[in-house]
């Protein structure tokens, strides 16, 4: 199996993102899985290569039209059971 790359993208990369990323390899961790987290921004997200793209509600809008991988939008990243949830749901999938 191949390890999934998740990209959390906020604004700049380096905000919200890394919170993001924080919380989904905290997940990742709990359940005793593995894939590469990384932080991207909002203008540069969509030439890194990755399976996914992790971004606020707000922003997933403005991704889904520039990807060709699934855009998975967060409401709150202040809720872990969200992110729990879509991760997971994600991986299951693939």
């Amino acid at each position: 199996m191949d390890i999934k790359k998740i990209q959390a993208v906020c604004g700049f990369g380096c905000g919200s993102s890394l919170f993001l990323r924080m919380k989904i390899q905290d997940i990742l961790r709990e359940n005793n899985l593995e894939a590469e987290v990384f932080c991207g921004d909002i203008g540069t997200c969509t030439t890194a290569p990755c399976d996914v793209i992790f971004t606020s509600a707000e922003l997933a809008e403005q991704i889904m039209s520039r990807t060709k991988v699934p855009v998975v939008p967060i409401s709150n990243f202040m809720n872990k059971e969200e992110i729990r949830e879509k991760t997971l749901l994600f991986l299951s999938k693939s």
